[in-house]
């Protein structure tokens, strides 16, 4: 097939802005380095931690290149605020929280935290800024929202317990961490916000059938936080959208309304089709995703195709809409299934 392709991040920010872009953008919240690797023939692996300027630069080359070379406008990179919290891990390791009581509460740099995360992770941007792709910018930025932050120093359970046995430590945690977002994400745009078109943090509040805390207090104590991050972004001129796993339709209109957020990623059939979020917000905000994950791990080529197909229809005049996985692409998900979604809505749009 001859490949028509050349990547316009301005599709991206079009469709972010809520607008139907002249081609319809693919979207993924991350892709395995496997995939990548598989399907690119180039080796990243190992690459992603480096240290030494040649060996980033040879990780973001093939890296960008990526996603380039599947038809995508943008380069998604982000790298998570958590990588360099002290004490880290509850979420992301299953290890205890660091923070149990005040004590710890007080004694935490979290004033450092910022320092930390530009230290090490400084010469990643300025490389991607260096080999970006013709026609492209990045997606994304620093990643891991207000929760996943305090969930991986203090950890779920006991995060619950406090609300009853120190609620004010309760609150005092979630402001510390949007104060300690807030400068790293200032720094950020200062520094680097020329290579993103468009923002987001990945944020999961909710599971299959609701929100991990109570929808009050996601409301009360966590979207305050988010507002400050999304007031910063648009003052640089900039979409934000939100990556959000689970069932967060209680909170979905303060999302909107008051936190100002651009669009929305993250479904699950199992908890509302795509459909379901274009027909109840895409009046308002860009919708991202669309094909469930699971429908990429269990269904055949042509079952894939043909779910893709009918998406890529029920989206055309319907504003913003990206389509891609409904998550991300973890190294569980077939590579030809991937492909198949990607080639479908590449055919749709007639790079080939």
């Amino acid at each position: 097939m001859s490949n028509k392709f050349e990547p316009d991040y301005r599709n991206f920010v079009t469709a972010s802005q809520n607008i139907e872009p002249s081609r319809i953008p693919l979207y993924e919240h991350g892709v395995c380095l496997s995939t990548m690797e598989e399907l690119t023939n180039v080796p990243i692996q190992g690459l992603y931690e480096a240290r030494k300027p040649e060996q980033i630069r040879q990780f973001m080359r093939g890296f960008c290149n990526f996603w380039k070379h599947m038809g995508y406008d943008i380069v998604t990179w982000e790298i998570g605020i958590t990588s360099v919290m002290p004490g880290n891990g509850a979420l992301g390791a299953h290890l205890p929280g660091c923070i149990k009581k005040r004590e710890d509460f007080d004694k935490y740099p979290w004033d450092k935290i910022a320092d930390f995360y530009f230290d090490r992770w400084s010469a990643h941007y300025e490389i991607l800024r260096e080999v970006m792709p013709e026609g492209m910018k990045a997606v994304s930025g620093p990643g891991n929202g207000v929760f996943e932050c305090v969930q991986d120093i203090v950890g779920y359970e006991h995060l619950c317990m406090l609300t009853i046995d120190d609620p004010q430590l309760y609150d005092d945690l979630f402001k510390a961490a949007g104060d300690m977002i807030f400068s790293v994400w200032k720094r950020f745009l200062e520094q680097y916000g020329d290579i993103y078109a468009v923002c987001r943090f990945g944020d999961d509040l909710g599971y299959r059938s609701g929100t991990m805390l109570a929808p009050g207090d996601v409301k009360n104590k966590i979207l305050p936080q988010y507002k400050k991050v999304v007031d910063l972004v648009h003052s640089y001129k900039k979409p934000f959208f939100l990556h959000s796993c689970g069932c967060i339709f209680d909170v979905m209109e303060e999302l909107i309304n008051f936190v100002g957020i651009d669009g929305k990623h993250s479904n699950e059939d199992a908890i509302a089709p795509f459909k379901v979020w274009i027909d109840r917000y895409g009046d308002r905000i860009c919708n991202y995703g669309g094909v469930d994950v699971d429908v990429l791990c269990q269904q055949s080529r042509e079952f894939i195709r043909k779910y893709t197909l009918d998406l890529l229809e029920y989206s055309q005049g319907k504003g913003g809409v990206v389509l891609g996985s409904g998550n991300s692409i973890p190294d569980y998900v077939p590579v030809e299934s991937y492909v198949t979604m990607v080639n479908t809505i590449r055919e749709f749009r007639g790079d080939f």
